[in-house]
């Protein structure tokens, strides 16, 4: 596995652990209410849906490798696409006023891997977030080395939780968060438009020459 491999997998873990979502948003009212210990033990819980998810997603994406190029040319331009579709929800995302959804009070562990594994968008996000950033590198994909980019994407994962839960806990910082929601929605929109325009440029030329 090539070090520009081993950080692709790494960051593809980490942006998808770290960027605003439900769980993002769910933890921050968790984190506010009851503090930082019951945030810790949410995102653990949610943890096992992150590792559920990005698993199944690398299955996919090494799976359409080895079947050949084209079948993953094809799920480059659908997760691109996808991508450009999330990204543009959130360029024009505008401000809910809806308070973050703080779940049991009791057991925030079992919240979160409830939370975690039953939340309908986090497969095609880890898909699509994981073809964007591994496309480049879509010849060095094998089933053999699956274990490893398992791995390395859930200490990404570990990475991003390590700095949601330093953050988690103080009401200033629910309160920042809050009060720029809708500037952070937008920029992960751009990111998302970016991811998608990778995916894109390193997909459609495969399948153009595979049609000539």
């Amino acid at each position: 596995m090539t070090p520009s491999l081993l950080m692709a997998v790494l960051a593809s873990g980490f942006i998808y652990g770290i960027t605003p979502g439900p769980g993002v948003l769910a933890v921050f009212g968790i984190g506010a209410a009851r503090g930082r210990r019951a945030g810790a033990g949410f995102l653990c819980g949610h943890l096992l849906g992150d590792v559920v998810w990005c698993s199944t997603a690398l299955i996919a994406i090494v799976g359409a490798r080895e079947i050949g190029s084209t079948a993953f040319d094809v799920l480059g331009v659908l997760s691109g696409l996808y991508l450009f579709w999330l990204g543009l929800r959130a360029i024009r995302a505008k401000r809910s006023g809806v308070d973050v959804p703080q779940g049991p009070a009791r057991q925030p562990f079992w919240h979160g891997i409830l939370f975690g594994l039953t939340n309908p968008k986090a497969y095609p996000v880890a898909v699509a977030t994981f073809t964007a950033l591994l496309s480049s590198r879509a010849e060095l994909l094998h089933w053999s080395m699956l274990p490893w980019l398992i791995v390395l994407s859930f200490i990404g994962g570990l990475m991003a939780y390590a700095i949601l839960i330093g953050i988690v806990g103080a009401r200033q910082v629910r309160t920042l968060y809050q009060r720029h929601e809708l500037a952070i929605t937008r920029l992960c929109g751009v990111m998302f438009i970016g991811f998608a325009i990778n995916a894109l440029a390193h997909a459609l030329p495969g399948l153009v020459t595979n049609k000539a």
